[in-house]
């Protein structure tokens, strides 16, 4: 009995260490109109702000409730890329950010299901994260 105890919990364990490896991953589509993008485990489409630097976000206080950040403790990178692609930083909040290439990574509040992409363009600002051309030159 014991050991049946022991092995519940190691396949418990085992399947949560995977659920948030899961939810930590980011995944590459490809919509017509848009083109590749970057989205979180659950298909939520991913940005980059114009304004910001590398390793720096300029998005802060209604910026950031509209655009907020993209964090992940441990990035699972797509096929092809690697951990050393993604990155945290500190924003000026004290809140932690998720970066791709060192850029800041968002969602945006009017993306409302997997696959939507109602930031692209925004203001001439906001973009998708397209990781073949990125950051743009």
């Amino acid at each position: 009995m014991k050991k049946i105890a022991v092995l519940a919990s190691l396949v418990f364990v085992l399947f949560s260490v995977a659920v948030l490896a899961a939810k930590d991953g980011v995944m590459i589509r490809e919509k017509p109109g848009v083109g590749k993008y970057l989205t979180d485990s659950d298909g939520k489409t991913l940005y980059w702000f114009k304004k910001d630097s590398p390793g720096k976000s300029a998005c802060a206080g209604g910026c950031s409730e509209k655009w907020p950040s993209f964090q992940a403790e441990k990035v699972s990178p797509p096929k092809g890329f690697s951990k050393e692609d993604f990155a945290t930083i500190t924003r000026q909040d004290g809140k932690k950010q998720t970066t791709f290439r060192d850029y800041p990574l968002y969602y945006f509040e009017n993306d409302k299901k997997p696959g939507d992409t109602n930031g692209q363009g925004l203001n001439d600002a906001w973009f998708v994260v397209n990781p073949d051309n990125f950051p743009p030159k």
